[in-house]
């Protein structure tokens, strides 16, 4: 008898697995701006990068009998291999014991959103630590903040820093970032801040720059506080600490794995998928496995702008 594959051998609950795909967790804000999800159909492969021929000036011009110009955007670089991300949401009879047959769709799809939740938070993460490494950035695109430099300080200039960031970005990849990412400190000093103040209101009693205000100061299409924290088992955390990046992102209806990009999720085709639920008689519970398998990869950080420490 021939072996059953993974995906054969897996039941899995349509319903509720479209739950899982439908939901969008508040907890990956950021990662959802920058590191959009890619469907691949592939476990592992290369990532597609972009450099400075994808924004070459091409001369079109055909004489009559020549060879048309043939143009590849994109080139395949460094590997990715996607990690399996597994965790099982519980539903208690005690909750559900009013439906006749197993557990109802309500406890069921609470369930599957508390585990998207956490699965959620840990993906934010992981985009955090991949876009707040310096090290993945030139030095041109990054600057490490300090004393009156930092935006929490009244002698400090946001304006002229994030200007100047942005063409930074505009000089290395040809296009505008329109997209700030920030902790929820930075941008509390980014909407109290004098000298941004000062460019919005004349007036001496002034309330604190609303995000819509701040978006059309410094020209952007969007500004995303990353609220999200994690406890470190002494105490809970900022996952985007104190820094601010400025990104080029495509737009969605433009996305796909060969579209330049400050970052991507590729994730794998098909997830994130919830298995039939399976009762646990010890616990008098339905459990209820919910699986993933994806990467963040940023194959364009000369599309973004790296401010750490931005604040005190």
């Amino acid at each position: 008898m021939p072996q059953q594959t993974p995906g054969q051998a897996r039941s899995v609950d349509a319903i509720l697995t479209a739950v899982a795909r439908g939901y969008r967790s508040p907890k990956a804000a950021v990662a959802n701006v920058l590191f959009p999800i890619i469907p691949v159909g592939l476990r592992g492969g290369r990532i597609i990068s972009f450099g400075p021929d994808d924004f070459k000036l091409v001369s079109t011009a055909r004489a009559p009998g020549a060879n048309t110009k043939r143009v590849q955007f994109g080139y395949a670089s460094e590997p990715y291999a996607l990690v399996d991300h597994r965790l099982e949401g519980v539903a208690p009879n005690e909750i559900t014991e009013e439906a006749q047959n197993g557990p109802g769709i309500d406890a069921s799809s609470n369930a599957v959103r508390r585990v998207q939740n956490t699965m959620a938070l840990e993906r934010e993460k992981l985009a955090a630590d991949l876009a707040r490494d310096e090290a993945r950035y030139s030095a041109s695109n990054k600057e490490t903040l300090s004393g009156t430099s930092q935006w929490s300080n009244a002698g400090s200039d946001p304006f002229t820093d994030i200007m100047d960031g942005k063409e930074i970005i505009r000089s290395k990849t040809g296009e505008r970032p329109n997209v700030l990412t920030l902790g929820p400190k930075v941008l509390t000093s980014l909407r109290t801040h004098p000298k941004v103040l000062d460019r919005l209101s004349t007036s001496t009693d002034r309330p604190p720059a609303t995000i819509q205000q701040l978006q059309a100061l410094f020209e952007l299409q969007q500004i995303v506080e990353g609220e999200a924290v994690y406890h470190d088992g002494t105490q809970f955390l900022d996952v985007w600490g104190k820094d601010a990046i400025l990104a080029f992102t495509t737009p969605a209806s433009m996305q796909e794995m060969g579209s330049p990009s400050y970052g991507y999720t590729y994730q794998l085709e098909g997830r994130p998928m919830v298995e039939e639920g399976y009762e646990d008689r010890n616990a008098n519970s339905w459990i209820y496995p919910v699986t993933d398998a994806y990467q963040p990869v940023l194959p364009g950080a000369s599309a973004g702008f790296l401010f750490k420490n931005a604040v005190a």
